[in-house]
């Protein structure tokens, strides 16, 4: 009976885990999106500091 439920904890954990992962790639996609958006509205080419819209 131990075993049974540690297997199925792990399997909770495990699903919870993929779920989160999954999500998370979604937010770095979309993440990326906007910085290329951004970076390509703000002018790539423009030249000198004022066509960065990023500190670094």
């Amino acid at each position: 009976m131990g075993a049974l439920l540690l297997v199925l904890l792990l399997v909770v954990i495990l699903a919870g885990a993929g779920f989160a992962i999954h999500v998370l790639w979604w937010v770095a996609v979309v993440v990326l999106v906007l910085w290329l958006l951004g970076f390509a509205f703000r002018g790539a080419g423009a030249g000198g500091s004022r066509g960065r819209w990023y500190r670094w």
